[in-house]
């Protein structure tokens, strides 16, 4: 088998070059580092990239996804049986300063992957990382209760909201009539093009819109990549700010293994065009005050926090992703990862 996976020295990128080249595959993996020129140093994939390098059938390409005739080409050179579309430009705040870069990456680039896959490979099962935050801002109007340290859904209230339960938010939840940031809108762009390639063209092309993503070669940045940045500040002395909603705002976490694990299943079955909410579940939700007290029991570190009451545009006061519609189509698949087992490995993979 061979495969093309784009984005390959990001977390869930490097984590599918890993998963498939122990399994025997042929991986060609594309990344040109733009991530280190989007945050600096932090943000360097190149110790991802080493790393595959000195894999046996791994062959890297240091090409740009929005350039049309350098990927047909590749297109053409491979012609791989799956490609695995995972690279972006992911910050909300950073789409913001460059909207031309990161409507160009984010967007067109996903069109380039999919119209050249279409014309040269038109068999191939292409996996497309969406977000999200396709869902704007539209998850801070779901009814909520306030603890002393998380938000969380109204129990009682939350059920007369379409795509929305105690459960968490469905692929049927509304993406319209909201503020997305300009880098939700980008997505959005991709994400609608990717069904439409799938249930148009008829492609084998899945859909899997990402809550937070996480694992040991995230590359976290204070604009992207909340719990490993948020672990690399306590474990280093490094001080973090809290930006809004009493450091109460939720997140479910995925390890990207369990990520990788959903791409197998639908590469053995396809659901051509289907979109998947992909996240933790509510076992694996926590708000930042919760993290910060997880990483201190786990740890023995105290995080060195301030407080910015401005919280960021867009952002998601509570979400939980309702992983019930991939799970009905593809029963076999269980998480692996509880909330406790990802921070206490981001945490060693820190220390070491």
């Amino acid at each position: 088998m061979k495969i093309m996976i784009t984005g390959s020295g990001g977390l869930i990128g490097s984590e599918a070059c890993l998963h498939w080249l122990q399994k025997g595959a042929k991986v060609f993996g594309l990344d040109n580092n733009m991530r280190k020129s989007f945050f600096g140093p932090m943000g360097d994939v190149t110790p991802n990239i080493e790393m595959l390098l000195s894999c046996d059938n791994y062959k890297h390409y240091a090409a740009d996804i929005r350039s049309r005739d350098e990927i047909r080409k590749l297109l053409i050179d491979i012609k791989p049986d799956v490609i695995i579309h995972t690279a972006a430009q992911p910050s909300h705040d950073k789409a913001a300063q460059i909207p031309y870069v990161d409507f160009d990456i984010n967007a067109v680039g996903t069109l380039n992957m999919l119209e050249g896959a279409r014309v040269e490979c038109p068999g191939c099962i292409f996996i497309h990382m969406s977000t999200n935050k396709v869902y704007g801002d539209l998850p801070n109007n779901l009814p909520l209760i306030e603890t002393s340290v998380r938000y969380d859904y109204d129990p009682f209230k939350i059920e007369k909201f379409k795509g929305a339960s105690i459960n968490g938010i469905n692929e049927n939840f509304s993406i319209d009539q909201s503020l997305h940031s300009l880098f939700g809108a980008s997505k959005v762009s991709a994400d609608i093009i990717a069904q439409e390639y799938g249930q148009y063209f008829k492609m084998n092309v899945g859909i899997f819109r990402g809550g937070c993503l996480t694992g040991p070669q995230h590359a976290g940045v204070e604009l992207h990549g909340f719990l490993s940045y948020i672990i690399d500040c306590a474990m280093t002395g490094r001080e973090y700010t809290v930006f809004g909603y009493k450091g109460k705002q939720v997140r479910d976490q995925i390890h990207s293994r369990d990520v990788i694990s959903c791409f197998d299943y639908f590469i053995d079955s396809p659901h051509p065009g289907q979109v998947y909410n992909l996240g933790g579940g509510r076992e694996n939700g926590a708000s930042i005050l919760e993290i910060i007290n997880l990483i201190r029991d786990t740890s023995g570190k105290t995080l060195d926090w301030t407080y910015n009451d401005r919280n960021r545009v867009g952002d998601h006061i509570c979400y939980i992703t309702d992983m019930s519609k991939f799970e009905n189509d593809y029963p076999g698949w269980k998480k692996q990862y509880g909330l406790k087992d990802i921070v206490g490995e981001l945490i060693e993979h820190n220390i070491n």
